[in-house]
């Protein structure tokens, strides 16, 4: 009875303590850029991931998972909480995470990519390495070629930030690979001394697997032949595997219609180059699993993985767009600095499975994201548990300040949060969301009440889908259930018109 007593009596502290902010974990962000939902070994995928598959192995997977479909608004609403159009490019009238957890006595990094305007070094966070624009070339990133290299005929001369200091161009040393400096840069905080008891909010987010197609010749190799056999190939292996994991069942998850071209009816010069292009992108995202296995070697060697939370996402659905050539070298090998390639819209289909569509799409392609949740101090669930429950962006900072307690400070003089806390679905608890979730990039238009998704491009009839019995959407319920098309598109309305989408 005694001991029952003091387990009780320990569990109770450590409520107490954890609400109050005083049991505060790390916090590692991890965000990689136009990645295909079913990249990753553990969602699917042949590409080699062992580091984020053990990761979900001894985690959580989420299936329904939401971004905005485009990298500068998915970075606006991850680090704000709020839907991007409450925001612009420079994120006013917003807080930032980095500024909401610093008062709370948390450590704020980040490096890699913003695509913003503005130096997030003074915006709360202690340290900022990284670049402000959207792409960049991977093995060099500025505007002037090295020493015995042509003058680049692509330029993407982004301000890159060192903490205070702004350089235009940033030319690095030659054995410069951007996915590698990113990850050297964090490591490197880990290893400050100063403060070093105090919690820690890391933002890695990479630029990989964004085009160009850059990736390391070793790393390349390990994908021979792979790709060999085509889009549907890929697409329906993919599937098979998503099933046979559980990630999906075939019922009420079909294979959606494919939207590439015939594998068949390609040259044999253009299934060469097309099997070349997803062989580098695969090494891409292969060298991001690998960077991020130096981290969690660096994290149990400070023995701070256990009350470390890591989360990883992206920022949007694989791309589809095929930007036209600006290279530095027409004769350059591809992969290499003087090249520059991108995987095109039938390979963003395949590698998107099961889902329709790509980037900046309102159909789950574009908007799903594939999301795992690792902490083992914090999550006690069975190995391999996967969530359903759905989840957004919005959702991050909410979930950020209640696990940072009540030092964590959000100002009431800016718009309301709105997303709320995920720490629900660390013990398998399903999330009680109160509003819809709304979406709204370019020309499509979205929004999901519990299992309904209602979904429009332009002015097009809308779309609507029930995800509980079809989660790929392929059979557009609009006509059976108009007056719930009615009620939703009403409600869409009125969140378009307070946050002032035009």
């Amino acid at each position: 009875m005694k001991k029952a007593h003091s387990s009780m009596l320990i569990f109770l502290l450590w409520g107490l303590l954890f609400s109050h902010g005083a049991y505060q974990p790390n916090i590692v962000l991890i965000l990689a850029d136009d990645m295909g939902y079913s990249d990753l070994g553990c969602y699917g995928g042949e590409i080699k991931t062992p580091n984020l598959d053990r990761l979900a192995k001894n985690g959580i997977r989420y299936t329904q998972a939401y971004n905005t479909s485009k990298c500068w608004t998915t970075r606006i609403s991850l680090l704000t909480g709020l839907y991007h159009h409450r925001s612009d490019r420079n994120f006013t009238n917003t807080a930032l995470i980095g500024e909401i957890l610093k008062p709370a006595g948390y450590r704020t990094w980040w490096s890699g990519k913003h695509h913003a305007g503005f130096n997030p070094y003074d915006r709360g966070f202690d340290h900022f390495f990284g670049f402000l624009g959207g792409a960049i070339n991977f093995w060099n990133p500025g505007d002037r070629a090295r020493k015995g290299e042509k003058e680049p005929g692509w330029r993407a001369v982004y301000t890159w930030a060192f903490d205070d200091q702004l350089i235009k161009p940033y030319t690095p040393d030659k054995d410069f690979f951007a996915t590698d400096a990113i990850t050297d840069w964090s490591i490197d905080w880990l290893d400050e001394k100063e403060k070093a008891t105090d919690p820690f909010f890391l933002f890695l987010s990479y630029n990989a697997p964004h085009w160009p197609l850059h990736a390391h010749p070793e790393d390349i190799a390990k994908y021979d032949g792979i790709y060999d056999k085509g889009y549907e190939f890929i697409r329906k292996a993919r599937y098979g595997r998503q099933l046979k994991m559980g990630l999906f069942d075939r019922e009420v998850a079909p294979l959606s219609n494919p939207e590439h071209e015939e594998w068949k009816y390609l040259s044999d010069q253009e299934k060469e180059e097309e099997a070349l292009r997803m062989q580098i992108h695969a090494a891409m995202v292969d060298r991001m699993d690998q960077n991020i296995g130096r981290l969690l070697q660096k994290l149990e060697e400070l023995r701070k993985l256990e009350n470390t939370l890591i989360i990883f996402l992206v920022d949007n659905g694989a791309s589809h767009e095929r930007p036209r050539k600006k290279v530095w070298d027409p004769e350059a090998e591809w992969g290499s600095v003087g090249s520059f390639e991108a995987i095109g819209q039938s390979w963003a289909n395949a590698i998107n499975s099961p889902f329709k569509k790509w980037k900046v799409q309102g159909m789950e392609g574009g908007i799903c994201t594939p999301m795992i949740a690792h902490w083992p101090e914090g999550i006690k669930l069975p190995v391999n548990t996967i969530s359903r429950s759905p989840c957004h962006l919005i959702d991050f900072v909410p979930t950020f300040m209640e696990l940072a307690g009540e030092e964590a400070k959000y100002s009431s003089e800016l718009p309301g949060l709105d997303g709320i806390s995920l720490v629900p679905t660390f013990s398998g608890k399903k999330l009680i969301r109160t509003n819809p979730l709304f979406f709204q990039y370019g020309s499509w238009q979205a929004i999901r009440e519990r299992q309904w998704k209602l979904v429009q491009r332009k002015q097009e009839p809308w779309q609507l889908y029930d995800l509980d019995q079809d989660r790929t959407e392929t059979r557009d319920l609009a006509g059976e259930f108009s007056e719930r098309v009615k009620n939703m598109k009403k409600s869409w309305d009125g969140w378009a018109s307070e946050v002032g989408v035009k």
